[in-house]
């Protein structure tokens, strides 16, 4: 990459940031396409001097992880619609000036569904309540799907039920009886606890699409458990590099990368074993 006085500034905004995988793909996205761009990962404590600072630098875009996706709505000068309903973005446009937010975790959810059948009409059983869980609650709930929510803190799960006029289940003893899609979201099965799973799969069927968007280790307790009764499954590179697709184009106007993107993800994740 060529650096000079017209490189356009994106960049990661969140804490911690060290192990993103965000720089590496975005920036072999901007290459791929002849952007002069670059895209820096941010460290920062203060949404609000985050803002400050992508307003100074004329940054082009940002992406917002943890523990942003909320507190930077404030500091926005427009939301999205559905980033709105969802209470979180993680994607932000600079549009001459103007700040704009974007929540990209639902579009690469239900890009990452589609490919696989999509869940109109399909039971779908999604395990958590946190900001990912709310981002693909809401697209299954658009699209048509019967949802059901269930969360170790029952309080926000039941909340988040009711938004959506969802059922609700405890997550201790929650049954995946004629569940056609099973979705976790939460961090259980992340590296190092790469040993437990955040359901029991002795009731599970082989006709259960199996979604976990852990991307590290790329094969969860979960996704093993689940292939090994002959489930298809979706692993979380395909949700991760989705809705970095989505950002990327928001961002450019151009049609991304993907196979590209995705391509950088699983050569570093390969590499991090």
């Amino acid at each position: 990459m060529m650096i000079d006085a017209d490189t356009r500034l994106y960049g990661l905004f969140g804490n911690p940031v060290g192990h993103s995988l965000s720089p590496a793909m975005h920036n072999a996205a901007f290459k791929e396409k002849e952007i002069n761009a670059a895209y820096l990962a941010f460290g920062l404590e203060d949404a609000q001097a985050a803002l400050a600072a992508m307003r100074t630098l004329n940054m082009g875009g940002a992406s917002v992880t943890i523990p942003h996706k909320t507190d930077v709505m404030a500091h926005l000068d427009e939301v999205d619609e559905m980033a709105a309903r969802i209470g979180a973005v993680n994607t932000i446009v600079n549009r001459r000036g103007r700040l704009v937010g974007f929540n990209t975790d639902v579009t690469g959810a239900m890009r990452a569904l589609n490919a696989c059948g999509g869940v109109k009409g399909k039971r779908v059983l999604v395990i958590g309540a946190g900001g990912a869980a709310r981002a693909i609650a809401f697209g299954i709930s658009e699209v048509g799907g019967e949802l059901v929510i269930a969360n170790r803190t029952e309080k926000r799960a039941e909340s988040l039920a009711h938004e959506l006029f969802a059922t609700f289940q405890p997550l201790k003893g929650v049954s995946l009886k004629g569940v056609d899609v099973l979705i976790n979201t939460t961090s259980v099965g992340m590296t190092p606890h790469i040993d437990e799973a955040p359901v029991a799969l002795s009731e599970l069927s082989s006709e259960t699409l199996v979604m976990d968007i852990v991307y590290n280790p790329l094969e969860t307790a979960l996704l093993s458990g689940a292939r090994a009764v002959g489930c298809e499954t979706i692993d979380g590179v395909a949700m991760f590099v989705g809705q970095a697709v989505a950002q990327f184009e928001l961002w450019t106007g151009l049609e991304a990368p993907g196979a590209l993107m995705q391509s950088v993800v699983m050569r570093s994740l390969k590499r991090n074993r």
